[in-house]
């Protein structure tokens, strides 16, 4: 009886399911042992899985490196590893992939904005047959007013520019299945917005409204310029439309500047003046000069992303494995 009591029990462990977390920490020091509490609480709720924590430390520069490895001595299910310097969000998100295992895969940030207790969630939808299950940011009480401002401003230009592929307060906090976070894991492309990544691929999604709470501690990372070459990457890289704009900027100026002879020349015959207004003319050639300069500096972006499409280095650089 004894020996088919622990075959029945070996039999229930190896029909587990695994759920891989993906982590990115950049200097969270005061942040990483409440998260690694509230991981192990949500953990105890779910015994019906198996669970294993990637958490990407992102060259951090505090003693984030160090708390880490006192929790990977006391939990196994906790697999830091240590990049060569920090890669930004998406590069800590792709280095977490790679070595991702699981039948499905959470997608967080280390400052707990992201509530652990929302997983519980995201397995159900999962199970119910939900691929890519996501949270949608209901509320930035948080976010100060210019934030607030440019992430409105984003999504809708995301939105308008993408023909809705990225949908509106999308956070990247998300499960995804096996089957998803593949796909997303062969691409190769250097220029990552993960989120639109994961919206491109398809599959059955679903978003969960959830208000994002405040940092449990340190400071935001999300600088201004930050956020902006985040927007930047994420709409050029999933759209063409600023380039076809350019050839219909060209055309409408064409017209006008054809109008403008047109009338020109008539008023030269009808009142004999060719040039009514000196200031005109001068302040209609600058603007046009300052839109000719605008339309050349959207090449540039284009250029500068196919630049380091070719030169094909790596996302990320691992410098050291801890449980792996």
């Amino acid at each position: 009886p004894l020996i088919g009591i622990a075959t029945i029990y070996r039999a229930d462990q190896m029909s587990k399911k695994l759920i891989s977390l993906i982590v990115p920490a950049y200097n969270e020091e005061d942040c990483v042992d409440e998260l690694f509490s509230r991981l192990d609480a949500v953990f105890a709720t779910e015994p019906q899985y198996d669970f294993e924590v990637v958490i990407v430390e992102n060259g951090s520069t505090d003693k984030t490196w160090s708390l880490l490895q006192k929790i990977a001595s006391s939990d196994k299910r906790f697999k830091p590893i240590r990049l060569s310097r920090n890669f930004g969000m998406d590069g800590g998100v792709t280095a977490g992939l790679e070595l991702a295992t699981g039948d499905a895969c959470v997608i967080m940030t280390a400052d707990l904005q992201d509530p652990p207790e929302l997983i519980v969630e995201f397995i159900e939808k999962w199970e119910s047959g939900y691929e890519n299950i996501f949270m949608i940011v209901e509320k930035r009480s948080t976010s100060n007013v210019l934030r607030r401002v440019n992430s409105k401003l984003f999504y809708f230009m995301a939105g308008r520019l993408t023909g809705g592929l990225i949908p509106k307060d999308v956070s990247d906090f998300r499960l995804v299945d096996r089957k998803v976070y593949e796909a997303v894991r062969g691409m190769e492309e250097q220029n990552r917005f993960v989120r639109g990544l994961f919206a491109w691929v398809g599959f059955r999604s679903i978003g969960i409204k959830h208000p994002r709470p405040a940092r449990f501690g340190g400071e935001s990372k999300a600088r201004l310029s930050t956020v902006l070459r985040l927007a930047k990457h994420g709409i050029l890289s999933f759209s063409d439309i600023p380039l076809r704009l350019i050839t219909w900027f060209g055309l409408v100026c064409s017209g006008l500047a054809l109008g403008t002879m047109v009338v020109f020349a008539i008023l030269k015959f009808v009142i004999g003046t060719p040039f009514a207004g000196f200031a005109t003319i001068v302040t209609i050639v600058l603007f046009f000069f300052g839109l000719l300069s605008f339309m050349i500096g959207i090449l540039a972006e284009y250029v500068a992303m196919i630049h380091s499409e070719v030169k094909n280095r790596p996302n990320f650089i691992i410098a050291e494995k801890l449980n792996q």
